[in-house]
């Protein structure tokens, strides 16, 4: 393929063919210039710099080679998305970008780049997407990245950075980023309590419907069209490529790397959390009962790590959307907690925890050990039959919607039979307190029988 031949065209979408041969040049009028998923090869040539009206410029998935032109970054002021992933350039990445460019999306995911990461970023005041994943790149952490105001996501997974991850350095660091992968790379030293802090885009976010990330372009008076973001992310111990990034998907993954220290309690801030992925790692201590409060988590997976203590009891009973649960091959210890989430998972979630006992696992706690609530005690004190009768509405909308209900001296779920049980407990403390006076002042009694939402 050679030059198009068409001289009036503002979009060419040409992708998910069968092209082959050379990338055909698009006349300079173009607007939009998709070519991905096809199977054209040879290099990138600096005449594509001539494309001087381009907004949106897709490659991806081809078997182009070569190094890049270095004007590509310049190509036009109105570049808003440039995706050369997956595909087989090399060297380093020479993009310069100027002040006052538009960029917002920025894919070179799946290369043979190496070096560094170009400085000139920083002009780019409104990149919200920074693909760079599965290259060569080596350096430390970007941590000069953390003052663009819109960067929404940050991929680095499967390079060659090294080095600690530094403190912030602005007070507003990284302020919207909601996905973040540094895995598979040479990081070392502490998780930087800091840094997780500032990561305001991670806490309480909330949406009235569901949106997508993605980037609209207006090519004419009656033409218009948006592209939607995408990216490849270890999800639930499983490697999947996302075609659609909804706007509430909220991840971190620092797996694979060198990290040491303790797991930071400031990551329990970070409420919005849908993933979050430590594992491979060198971490020791405990697991941080803040867990706990990541009520939206989905996966957790702090696996092979030198984790010791006992597993948090929040982290059973709070965390009430947790599909995938890996704890596996740590130094753990202690009966494994019971929670609604938590009874679902299976002993591969605890294996190589020697010192770990109770279900799932075949090894039975000792009697003191099992003997341990999951839920918090009740207050010395308190009124037993008050707290269950206090509590009874909650009893029954807990059944009515299938949750697991906390017991002050254990844990049950709730069966046909419970619930008649419950009944006539209920019935009967009622009845003995219209019958005996009670001289026992009243204690506020939500320990007794507890909610989880």
């Amino acid at each position: 393929m050679g030059q198009l031949p068409w001289k009036n065209l503002n979009v060419i979408d040409m992708s998910s063919n069968k092209l082959q041969g050379h990338l055909p040049l698009p006349p300079p009028s173009t607007v939009e210039f998709l070519i991905s998923n096809n199977k054209l090869v040879g290099g990138l040539p600096s005449s594509i710099c001539s494309l001087h009206s381009i907004q949106f410029l897709d490659l991806s998935s081809n078997s182009l080679s070569g190094n890049l032109p270095s004007c590509i970054g310049n190509a036009s002021d109105g570049l808003e998305l440039l995706n050369l992933g997956m595909n087989q350039f090399f060297g380093t990445i020479p993009l310069t970008f100027t002040k006052g460019n538009s960029l917002k999306y920025l894919n070179l995911h799946g290369n043979q780049f190496e070096g560094s990461l170009p400085h000139s970023l920083l002009n780019c005041k409104i990149l919200e997407f920074v693909d760079v994943g599965n290259n060569k790149i080596n350096g430390s952490f970007p941590q000069w990245l953390e003052s663009l105001p819109e960067l929404q996501v940050l991929i680095l997974r499967s390079n060659r950075f090294s080095g600690p991850i530094g403190n912030p350095k602005t007070r507003f660091s990284f302020q919207q980023l909601r996905i973040i992968d540094l895995s598979s790379n040479d990081f070392t030293g502490p998780l930087p309590t800091n840094f997780f802090g500032t990561l305001v885009g991670m806490m309480d976010a909330h949406s009235d419907y569901l949106e997508y990330m993605e980037e609209y372009i207006v090519t004419n008076a009656t033409l218009s069209s948006y592209y939607q973001y995408s990216l490849a992310m270890t999800i639930k111990g499983s490697n999947i490529e996302l075609e659609k990034i909804q706007t509430m998907f909220i991840a971190i993954d620092f797996s694979r790397n060198y990290f040491s220290g303790e797991i930071p309690k400031s990551i329990g801030k970070l409420n919005s959390l849908k993933g979050l992925s430590l594992s491979h790692n060198k971490l020791t201590g405990t697991i941080p009962s803040s867990l706990g409060n990541l009520s939206n988590l989905e996966w957790l997976d702090l696996s092979s790590n030198e984790l010791f203590g006992k597993i948090p009891w929040q982290l059973a009973t709070d965390l009430n959307q947790l599909g995938f649960l890996n704890l596996s091959n740590n130094k753990l210890e202690g009966p494994i907690p019971r929670g609604p989430q938590f009874n679902t998972f299976k002993d591969d979630s605890y294996g190589g925890n020697l010192a770990l006992c109770g279900f799932p696992l075949s090894k039975l706690c000792s009697e003191d050990a099992a003997n341990v609530p999951t839920w918090p005690t009740q207050q010395e004190g308190e009124d037993d039959e008050h707290a269950i009768g206090f509590d009874w509405k909650v009893v029954v909308m807990g059944y009515g919607s299938g949750f697991v209900i906390g017991i002050s001296v254990g844990y049950m779920v709730l069966t046909d039979k419970t619930i008649d049980w419950l009944v006539e407990s209920v019935r009967g403390s009622a009845q003995r307190r219209r019958s005996v006076k009670r001289s026992k002042k009243n204690i506020h009694a939500n320990g007794g029988i507890r909610r989880r939402n």
